[in-house]
């Protein structure tokens, strides 16, 4: 089998994280899904579980951090090209999400972000592969 990134995001309303991550393009699995949880499925290796607050409590002691006031992870996505990072951005803006910096242009990568409705960062980035060999 292989390794698969499961990405735990506290949300405050379920459905408005749903409506969003589903106009990104990526899909919700039913099976994982139900009125405190939500399976994204960003790709056959990647998913985003959104958890409902008092779900995500379970699997912390800790405090849950505001993500509209505070970073505790920057979760970077790789593109396919560079359209296609400016593509995520521009539909996470038009769904309600936000950028909070400009974009990046570093010759062998360029990079943009967005935050989702409840602050979490998303870097969404290509790098030319020559570069990254």
């Amino acid at each position: 089998m292989s390794k698969k990134v499961f990405i735990n995001l506290p949300v405050k309303d379920l459905e408005k994280s749903m409506t969003f991550y589903k106009a990104l393009g990526y899909s919700i699995n039913e099976k994982w899904t139900d009125e405190t949880a939500a399976s994204v499925v960003i790709s056959e290796e990647i998913y985003a579980m959104l958890l409902t607050y008092p779900k995500f409590k379970m699997f912390t002691p800790k405090e849950i951090c505001d993500a509209t006031k505070s970073t505790e992870v920057l979760v970077a996505l790789s593109c396919e090209n560079r359209d296609l990072v400016d593509e995520l951005v521009k539909k996470a803006v038009a769904a309600g999400g936000s950028t909070y910096n400009e974009p990046q242009d570093h010759g062998f990568m360029y990079a943009h972000g967005f935050q989702d409705p409840d602050g979490h960062i998303w870097e969404v980035f290509y790098m030319d592969p020559s570069a990254a060999g």
